[in-house]
């Protein structure tokens, strides 16, 4: 999960710093497919409280990458909810 949360946000960084205009550019640098590029993208939505909660490891261990995967909401108290961070 670090990995990839520490992967979307290089993708943003250099879309952001226009090293790469597109999701579709990015995919193609990286030989993957460009839908999984969107995808993780999206875990920069991650509250920091989330991503914080990942990298120091102290996640739920029901919590695993394909669940991040999938939608989640973007509202960061309901977000901590969904995923189990908090009750």
């Amino acid at each position: 999960m670090v990995k990839a949360i520490a992967r979307a946000f290089r993708w943003r960084d250099m879309l952001e710093s226009g090293e790469y205009a597109t999701i579709r550019e990015i995919a193609s640098a990286e030989k993957i497919n460009e839908t999984y590029v969107g995808r993780v993208l999206r875990l920069t939505l991650l509250a920091p409280a989330v991503v914080e909660s990942i990298v120091d490891g102290r996640q739920p261990v029901r919590l695993q990458l394909d669940g991040l995967m999938r939608q989640f909401p973007v509202g960061w108290p309901a977000q901590s909810k969904a995923l189990g961070l908090i009750s």
